[in-house]
């Protein structure tokens, strides 16, 4: 009786070990889930940007005004008759 239960209780120690310490352990499991959060988080953010890209090629497609408000926003170019104003935030 008293082998049986020095083996259990030494199966039980071993087990244990492995469980935290071993191989796939909860400080693995806990660290991979962490990174599967990182990971969604990363992912949205660029199904966000997808979506951002894919309205403005729908944009340019269909019509001028997303050019010319691109041409204007990116490179600065205005139309003739037009007066460009540029308002500079003060160095306060």
């Amino acid at each position: 009786m008293k082998w049986l239960t020095i083996t259990l209780l030494s199966l039980l120690v071993l087990l244990q070990y492995r469980l935290w310490f071993g191989k796939n352990s909860i400080p693995d499991y806990v660290e991979i889930k962490q990174q599967v959060t990182e990971q969604q988080q990363h992912n949205s953010n660029l199904q966000q940007r997808n979506s951002l890209l894919i309205a403005d090629i729908r944009d340019l497609k269909m019509g001028v005004e997303a050019m010319e408000e691109r041409a204007r926003n990116e490179l600065g170019l205005i139309k003739e008759g037009e007066t460009f104003y540029r308002i500079l935030p003060s160095q306060e």
